[in-house]
């Protein structure tokens, strides 16, 4: 995957920082350090490695450091190789690269083919 682009409405919390509350808006974020609270963006939020976040909710969110928490997307969720989470991930599509490490629930919906029933249908895996 490449390395994505970033925007004007990105908003960045660089390594050395630390934000205890909950951060909300309509653009995206980057973060590069930590952030103890919950996190709630109409964007896309990408946890730079070194990052650490808790409970995310998101169009898209892409880890590359660490979630301790629970992940919300509307869109993709994409932990790359590397990172870590820890808690429950819901995306319309999610992917898990090879060396990350991930200790949760998925919940993505998907098509069951015809032979089983066919439609869309919610999958939990543990």
């Amino acid at each position: 995957m490449m390395a994505k682009t970033v925007s004007s409405r990105e908003a960045t919390i660089g390594r050395s920082a630390r934000v205890r509350g909950r951060i909300s808006g309509d653009g995206d974020l980057l973060v590069e350090g930590v952030v103890e609270g919950d996190i709630a963006l109409g964007g896309d939020l990408t946890v730079a490695d070194g990052g650490s976040v808790q409970t995310v909710e998101a169009r898209t969110v892409t880890v590359r450091g660490e979630v301790s928490g629970d992940i919300r997307a509307s869109g993709e969720v994409h932990i790359e190789t590397g990172s870590r989470v820890r808690g429950d991930v819901q995306g319309s599509t999610v992917a898990i690269d090879e060396g990350a490490v991930f200790a949760g629930r998925l919940d993505v919906e998907f098509d069951m083919p015809p032979e089983l029933g066919g439609g869309a249908t919610t999958g939990r895996r543990r």
